[in-house]
């Protein structure tokens, strides 16, 4: 039977939402191994609107995460809300400052920050049933707050700012390269810096499609 992969998006542009070549890429290799794939966003107000050819803020505009998600996922994205672990196998998280703005407070509080209380839930769940979660980019400071009594090992690449964050929410920071993934068969947790570093999106894909690779090889194993 093929797997059953979420994978959780925060809107749509790198700046404001999910980033679409980390998304896209995590389809992509999901799709060429078989996964069936459910998308999934929470109902929420974005908490900026981007202008992404000038990279400033838009003031006045308002868009919703769900909706701006279901650009991505062609329509066939379900609220977060209503989503269970029994329903899945495997979990993923694409990377932009959507995960760090939409999905918790990352962006703006640091190692303080808040996570959407549907992200936490469903990360539980999937943390209780040992089923595997891969996190792309900024996300796994996501793992770091919500699991971080677990200790687990997480990688975003080099950057020393939020490696730091990662330790103080009670994780441990594994420096690797740009295309490198980080495997914590303890937490069953594993993560790829993909545009954490000043990469294209060749490279973006191959951490990715690494990432995934050995989420599905865990998913399989339990």
């Amino acid at each position: 039977m093929s797997a059953r992969v979420g994978v959780v998006l925060s809107g749509c542009g790198f700046l404001d939402g999910s980033e679409i070549h980390e998304a896209v890429s995590l389809l992509i290799a999901l799709g060429r191994r078989g996964a069936a794939v459910v998308c999934m966003a929470p109902d929420i107000p974005q908490t900026q609107v981007i202008n992404h050819l000038t990279g400033k803020p838009e003031a006045g505009q308002q868009r919703n995460v769900l909706v701006e998600s279901a650009r991505i996922a062609r329509g066939k994205v379900r609220n977060i809300a209503e989503v269970s672990a029994d329903e899945l196998d495997a979990l993923a998280f694409a990377g932009g400052f959507g995960a760090a703005k939409n999905l918790c407070t990352f962006a703006a509080e640091g190692a303080g920050c808040a996570v959407n209380p549907e992200v936490a839930r469903l990360v539980r769940e999937m943390h209780a049933a040992r089923k595997p979660i891969g996190l792309a980019c900024i996300s796994p400071v996501l793992a770091a707050k919500i699991l971080g009594g677990h200790g687990p090992r997480l990688t975003i690449g080099t950057d020393k700012g939020t490696a730091d964050a990662i330790r103080k929410m009670g994780g441990t920071h594994v420096d690797t390269e740009p295309t490198g993934v980080c495997v914590d068969e303890q937490t069953r947790v594993v993560t790829t810096p993909c545009y954490m570093n000043d990469v294209g999106p060749w490279v973006v894909y191959q951490g990715a499609e690494r990432m995934v690779e050995e989420v599905l090889r865990m998913a399989g194993a339990r």
